[in-house]
């Protein structure tokens, strides 16, 4: 199993293969299938937040959820889309922030 993938845009892309790791830029229908063969070739995967909207959303919750491999969703280098911030929506959950 690989290090770590990432899977987004071409010019987020060009960062993450600067530091030698595998870059993925799939178009957003063959998001899905981009990111389910990650998880079965490295213990980390980074995705833009901008191309997991493209992921099914009960795929993209269970691959969250799962224990291995990690996945992290990044804003892309233009800022075009956020992550979710599960800090504040952990903290909504426990009865902690409104």
């Amino acid at each position: 199993m690989g290090a770590a993938i990432f899977i987004g845009d071409e010019l987020t892309a060009a960062g993450f293969r600067l530091t030698g790791m595998e870059t993925i830029t799939p178009s957003p229908k063959d998001a899905g299938t981009v990111l389910a063969d990650a998880r079965t070739r490295a213990a980390l995967v980074i995705m833009t937040a901008d191309i997991a909207r493209h992921v099914p959303a009960a795929e993209l919750e269970m691959a969250m959820l799962a224990e291995t491999p990690t996945l992290t969703l990044v804003p892309d280098v233009r800022s075009r889309r956020d992550p979710p911030d599960l800090g504040r929506r952990l903290r909504r959950v426990l009865g902690i922030e409104t």
